[in-house]
């Protein structure tokens, strides 16, 4: 059985742990050791008297020190292996300047750098963390969860991937573990879920990828993907053992492919507190970025013409949140649906054409686009354009430049203010970048991107490209879960997340501005997202506990990297 540390007591006067190992046993736990930090009291009462330099540093120097020498690594990889053997010593110290630092460290710990990590997993594989669960051996799944120690009431958190929809690589097999444990540190840096409440786990249900598969140091199973009937039946088990095991944990999943996300969230959602931040928390930071621009025009959601290119789970995930706004703005829903028009590998989605179940929705009556121009077969993105006369231009298509100068000037032919998102990841497959679009627009443009971009100095103004990071919603809607207890995480959640990210950007006036926060005022935004999170929980009747002041409730769960006092 894995052995971890006890847990921490929160008392009035702050954390506090038991120590119960001593020596080298303290030295190779990373909640507990906090190295030159220790005093010479702990030192002698622990036996870790000659184990440590004699000298002793704060956890403030520590810090400085640390993040010294990760500006000494060479390159962003090495920057992430540094943290990463940083978060295997001392994940306290590791947390401190994180949080320090997240702007600076947050595209070193999660993407873009961690799928360069994830790619050479096997290679530098040194120490586990998480849990590993193989589909060959379903059997132990119960007995697996249970080795990584917690129990029933200390979990809020358990974040799942079956490796196969990794970022823009695709399947990674085993090695997808990483991106659970990536994810899990935003959750704690950014929003102070308690880093000894989160499970990460992966399901190992063997790779299409060759180059692992014939990869000597591979360290995950070796066959092709198991699809069908038999990985229903393992996720189908895994669920069930959450439920069993992690009553209250909120379940996170993670980068699965497209032809899976969608119906896993589906069928799932209503049996427990699931989330899936590829559809859900992109959906609900693109609805915050959009309600900030719709704002600034002075129009309602109801009012937009919207065009989703790249329509897959990702792209009707959005689609499906702004409809819910329309919605609640009055709309019916077939009248919501109709502001909406898709497009995928195919073109435009046509009703009688190939497309997924879930797209469906989406598609346009033959009847409605007869006449409209076919390029080979298909209606184009420069046809829709054309025609839809869009107000809002959404691109989670992959292909750069898809928003080309034509386009985007027939776009602003029908809206002053055209509002375009380029989604896609990283930022070599965008489909337009910011210093074209402000240019093609005179500057009237309203952006958001995947990716970050660099200020844009245009005359005597500057314009700051809101970047529609997922990490601006699910760590706060993951605290929000966690204070209210809530038993399901429900549409009107991921729009209350969105608004609150909106409400911070609301009041700005210069021209230029972005449209989101940045990722530098993250601990804000988390809680801003947790305490909208936790009242609509509770509005709904979906909160499990009784929370009299949501700000009160959500600042004192929030846990902040200090060392806790030692219980001798």
């Amino acid at each position: 059985m894995t052995v971890i540390e006890p847990p921490y007591l929160e008392l009035d006067n702050g954390e506090q742990i038991p120590i119960r190992v001593r020596g080298y046993h303290i030295l190779n736990r990373p909640m507990l050791n906090r190295g030159t930090a220790f005093t010479r009291e702990e030192r002698d009462a622990l036996g870790l008297t000659g184990l440590l330099p004699p000298g002793w540093m704060s956890l403030e120097g520590q810090a400085k020190r640390v993040y010294a020498q990760y500006l000494s690594q060479p390159d962003n990889l090495s920057k992430n292996t540094f943290l990463t053997h940083m978060r295997d010593r001392n994940e306290v110290l590791y947390y401190r300047i994180l949080s320090e630092h997240l702007e600076e460290m947050l595209p070193i710990v999660y993407t873009p750098t961690i799928g360069e990590a994830i790619e050479e997993y096997s290679q530098w594989y040194s120490r586990p963390r998480g849990v590993y669960l193989s589909i060959n051996r379903p059997e132990d799944m119960e007995a697996s969860m249970k080795n990584y120690g917690l129990g029933p009431d200390e979990v809020d958190l358990v974040v799942v991937t079956d490796s196969e929809g990794i970022l823009g690589i695709g399947d990674q097999g085993v090695g997808g573990i990483a991106i659970t444990t990536g994810k899990l540190a935003v959750y704690t840096a950014a929003a102070g879920i308690h880093p000894r409440r989160c499970v990460p786990v992966v399901l190992d249900v063997g790779t299409d990828n060759l180059r692992l598969l014939n990869n000597d140091n591979y360290v995950g199973e070796r066959h092709a993907r198991i699809r069908g009937e038999r990985y229903d039946e393992f996720l189908d088990q895994f669920v069930d053992t959450v439920k069993k095991l992690y009553p209250n944990a909120l379940l996170h999943f993670e980068d699965f492919a497209a032809n899976n996300a969608y119906r896993l969230l589906a069928k799932y959602r209503d049996e427990l507190c699931a989330f899936n931040d590829d559809i859900q928390g992109t959906a609900s930071v693109v609805l915050a970025a959009a309600l900030a621009a719709v704002h600034r025009t002075g129009t309602r959601m109801r009012d937009q013409r919207i065009v989703v290119y790249g329509a897959g789970s990702a792209g009707i995930g959005i689609a499906e949140a702004m409809r819910d706004v329309m919605i609640l703005e009055g709309l019916s829903e077939e009248e919501a649906n109709d502001r909406f028009w898709g497009l995928g590998s195919r073109g435009l989605f046509v009703e009688g054409k190939r497309m997924r179940e879930f797209q469906e929705p989406f598609a346009r009556a033959p009847e409605a686009v007869a006449g409209w121009v076919h390029e080979g077969g298909r209606i184009g993105l420069a046809e829709v354009v054309r025609q839809a006369k869009p107000t809002i231009l959404i691109g989670t298509s992959a292909q750069p430049g898809a928003f080309s100068e034509p386009i985007v000037r027939e776009m602003q032919r029908h809206t002053e203010r055209p509002i375009i998102m380029a989604l896609s990841n990283p930022t070599p497959l965008a489909e337009a970048v910011p210093a074209d679009l402000l240019e093609w627009t005179d500057g009237q443009a309203l952006i958001a991107t995947g990716s970050p971009f660099e200020p844009i100095m245009r005359g005597k103004t500057k314009f700051t490209t809101a970047q529609a990071n997922n990490a601006l919603v699910f760590p706060g809607l993951g605290l929000g879960v966690s204070v209210s207890k809530a038993s399901r995480v429900s549409d009107k959640m991921i729009i209350a997340a969105a608004r609150a990210i909106a409400s911070l950007t609301e009041d700005a006036v210069a021209p230029g501005e972005s449209l989101l926060p940045s990722v530098d005022q993250l601990r804000t935004v988390s809680a801003t997202v947790a305490v909208a999170v936790c009242k609509t929980a509770v509005e709904e009747g979906l909160a499990r506990v009784d929370i009299n002041d949501p700000v009160q409730a959500v600042f004192q769960q929030m846990w902040r990297p200090e060392y806790a006092k030692v219980v001798l």
